[in-house]
């Protein structure tokens, strides 16, 4: 059921506590406390406001959306493989072949990479914090203005509306119907009311009333700083790239510990080196090829591209893998308010009496009018404000709108009293034959999902009771008796625009959906029905939640064969995610109430609307800054681009790492010369993988994701990687064979010009289907491999290749051997996987 407007009145006497005989106290305010010259209504003067600000006594925290640039530099820059990589390159100046050095310039290419694209998605993520950060309304120098919650000072006097966050912990000095949801601080979710002297917390919700509180803890001391703090620390995304990328990079690093040491006693053995500078440079090579240099540098900067392209769309990524997560989601719980519906309510009709007089239908306007122009107007009154905008009746007194009553109440002059309500609170028992007529069509329109509000009046006041004005609380004010109902008034929810189109594309995509609402299941249902939710053909198929079992797995059971839940409590959400994820699923939740903050924590991902509460924000790892539902389906494809394409980019890395590592155990076997140098590894690194890959994981890609990244990765690299490892030793061995003068520079001559041309075919099978700038990508790492060996400075002066016809040709015929292999390898194998997608 709506919310009334928080405008109802009471007869003279019936007011709010502290109020005179207007109902609107002393000031015209209606707070508790709030006197001309109280406490309540004194702020702080700009000179103990600067006092503060200069003792550290403010509401600022250091909650960074990004690591500083220090922290960021650090990062990319203090690695273990950066760390290895320039110890082997400082190893291999001491041999005198300046050449094979320039691997070092791999290690400044891939850390200023970084730190620009990482300081470029800094820059935007904090720009877009900034225009989403909260404000207050802070009383300073009796005069209220609306500042940067981080610019609250302690001892500040601020003032709570309807729908605004308490940003700081303090107590009570005024209230005019003032109730706070704290079910994100203790778990209950009936609100609770807050006169003078009571104590508040930071990110709790004022859900009705209005009022004024002292700010006590601000900043660090605050509430809302240590639940912040509580669910950043307990609420890390767990990315299957990020995991697996790290698996891989443990085993390696394990095999480069093993393998090093026989290497080195290899190499310094082998009849092919004729010196030590020939077993060093060897070795290095070795190592060099095992270290994936560009692969976690590849993953992050993927995963900041689609950041920084998430974020023009209005789309806030706090940690870099939610949008990886969001492609493997399979189940959303949605939020209905402010989520499938703007959050707001508009007015949809008004219900009469059949055979209503005009003058009384005058008279129903005129109530109505005097309602929705109320001192603290909430979404009801908002609504009704909008086509009742005119009274000439004067109210002598109100009651505010309470959750706990679901009435407000207002008095008049002339003209009586005026109950505002849910039918079933303002009529809670027998009502006459009159009223009775006007319920029955009120419970047919709920039926159909509708919100339904009464309006009654009597000539008789409400009951005060007996206790003094400032020791009653406002929602002990009882009915008026004879009561008549004089009209109906339906709202609507706006529904949004976008909200069909959206939940069609996740059910073409396979994912399941649920609506859960602390909302009437039928108006819940209703809504469902409107946005044509999959598997919902009637508003009465919605589930009351109070009837769902509290065994997780009966749980799960009943969430198999429904879609949609009303009346749901926050513990509940939370239960229904846990449900869900004992299944197997993986669960996103979107709200942007305080009571979704939980559930939006424990679900595998979180996004929370913009103008949602500032606490489901922060636990949230997505905000849709707008409010548009519509762009999920953007994130979906940013996460399924990230996913298929650092998948390519991780087969090519690996399969160097494999040839490397196959080369290193053979050499070790066989006591022969490693067959690359670091500079022609460097090479074929940069034409086979770094280059291609970076293009290759920026670009679109729309393929489905599958489970096994890992499994799957490991799968091709693993038997490319030996074929590829196999040719090489191959080609070094044949060409010594056929070739007597060839020696060691001439066997490595053949062994990379091999390894070039099964690594580009390699690069051919792991870019389809092909479009033009796949093509065009291709081709253009061909032709730079044939300038290079074409032009003698080139191949000789810098790569260390000594060319013949002979070995060219021995080694293209080798390479495509290889990479016939490969290609009947990969097509089974990649087969699989399209399958599966």
């Amino acid at each position: 059921m709506a919310e009334p407007p928080a405008t109802g009145t009471v007869p003279p006497g019936a007011g709010p506590p502290g109020a005179g005989p207007t109902g609107t106290g002393p000031t015209g305010t209606g707070l508790i406390g709030a006197g001309p010259s109280g406490p309540a209504e004194l702020g702080l003067t700009a000179t103990e406001v600067a006092e503060r600000v200069a003792a550290g006594r403010t509401n600022a925290v250091d909650a960074q959306t990004s690591r500083s640039i220090g922290q960021i530099i650090r990062a990319n820059v203090v690695t273990p493989f950066n760390g290895l990589l320039t110890l082997l390159f400082l190893i291999i100046l001491a041999t005198g072949r300046w050449q094979n050095g320039l691997f070092g310039l791999v290690i400044v290419a891939n850390t200023a990479i970084g730190v620009f694209q990482e300081v470029r998605a800094k820059r935007t993520l904090d720009r877009l914090a900034v225009l989403n950060a909260p404000r207050a309304h802070v009383v300073r120098d009796e005069t209220t203005t609306d500042i940067d919650v981080a610019g609250v000072v302690a001892d500040d006097l601020l003032e709570l509306r309807s729908g605004d966050q308490v940003c700081a912990d303090g107590t009570v000095t005024a209230s005019a119907g003032l109730e706070i949801d704290e079910s994100l601080l203790t778990g209950e979710s009936d609100p609770v009311p807050k006169g003078p002297g009571d104590h508040v917390r930071s990110g709790s919700i004022v859900i009705a009333g209005s009022g004024r509180f002292r700010a006590t803890g601000v900043g660090p001391d605050s509430y809302a700083t240590r639940l912040t703090a509580e669910a950043r620390r307990f609420t890390v995304v767990r990315s299957e790239l990020v995991a697996g990328t790290n698996r891989l990079l443990r085993w390696i690093s394990l095999m480069m510990v093993v393998v090093a040491p026989v290497l080195v006693w290899s190499q310094f053995r082998s009849v092919d080196t004729s010196g030590w500078n020939e077993a060093v440079t060897g070795t290095v090579a070795a190592l060099v090829g095992m270290v994936p240099e560009g692969l976690v540098l590849l993953t992050s900067l993927a995963f900041m591209v689609a950041t920084i392209s998430l974020a023009r769309k209005q789309t806030l990524v706090q940690e870099l893998p939610a949008v990886e997560v969001l492609a493997r989601v399979d189940m959303v719980c949605l939020d209905k308010t402010g989520t499938l519906t703007h959050g707001d309510i508009v007015y949809d009709r008004l219900v009469l009496p059949d055979g209503i007089e005009p003058a009384d239908e005058a008279g129903v306007r005129q109530a109505l009018a005097l309602c929705a122009c109320g001192p603290d107007r909430n979404a009801t009154a908002t609504a009704l404000g909008a086509v009742f905008t005119e009274t000439v009746w004067t109210a002598t007194d109100r009651v505010p709108f309470s959750s706990a009553r679901k009435w407000s109440a207002v008095s008049t002059e002339f003209n009586g009293t005026w109950v505002f309500g849910a039918p079933e609170m303002v009529f809670p028992g027998e009502p006459d034959a009159g009223s009775g007529l006007l319920l029955d069509r009120a419970l047919a329109i709920a039926a159909e999902g509708r919100r339904v509000l009464v309006l009654a009046a009597t000539d008789t006041v409400p009951d005060p009771g007996d206790s003094a004005p400032e020791d009653r609380e406002q929602h002990e004010v009882t009915l008026p008796p004879d009561l008549v109902a004089q009209a109906l008034v339906v709202l609507a929810e706006r529904v949004r625009e976008d909200a069909a189109d959206t939940l069609r594309y996740f059910a073409e995509q396979g994912v399941a959906l649920k609506v859960i609402s602390g909302d009437n299941p039928r108006t819940v249902g209703a809504v469902a029905m409107a946005v044509g939710l999959p598997g919902i053909t009637s508003a009465t198929e919605a589930i009351d939640a109070r009837t769902l079992p509290e065994d997780p797995d009966a749980l799960a059971d009943v969430l198999a064969g429904a879609a949609v839940f009303g009346r749901v409590t926050p513990q509940q959400k939370r239960a229904i995610v846990g449900a869900l994820q004992r299944r197997g699923h993986v669960v996103a939740m979107t709200g942007d109430g305080v009571n979704d903050a939980m559930a939006l924590k424990d679900a595998d991902i979180g996004v929370a609307m913009g103008n949602g509460a500032a606490a489901t924000r922060a636990v949230a790892q997505l905000v849709l800054l707008d409010g548009k539902f519509s762009h999920l389906p953007d994130v979906v494809a940013e996460g399924r681009r990230v996913i298929a394409n650092i998948e390519r980019a991780a087969n090519l890395f690996l399969v160097k790492n494999m040839y490397s590592l196959v080369l290193a155990l053979i050499v070790v076997v066989t006591a022969t010369a490693y067959p690359l140098a670091p500079i022609q590894l460097t090479l074929i690194s940069t034409v086979t993988i770094g280059i291609p890959g970076f293009v290759l994981a920026l670009g679109p890609n729309r393929r489905r994701y599958v489970p096994g990244f890992l499994r799957r990765v490991l799968r091709l690299s693993v038997p490319t990687g030996l074929v590829i490892g196999v040719a090489a030793f191959a080609g070094d061995r044949v060409v010594r064979a056929i070739d007597p003068t060839a020696g060691l520079a001439g066997g490595q001559t053949v062994a990379t010009v091999a390894v070039l041309v099964a690594s580009l075919w390699t690069l051919t099978l792991l870019a389809r289907p092909f479009t033009a700038w796949k093509a065009g990508l291709v081709a253009a790492m061909a032709l730079v491999v044939g300038v290079i060996l074409a032009v003698p400075a080139l191949a000789h002066g810098v790569f260390l290749l000594e060319v013949t016809w002979l070995r060219l040709g021995l080694a293209v015929g080798i390479g495509l051997v290889a990479g016939l292999i490969v290609e009947l390898v990969g097509r089974v194998i990649l087969r699989d996987v399209e399958r599966a997608a």
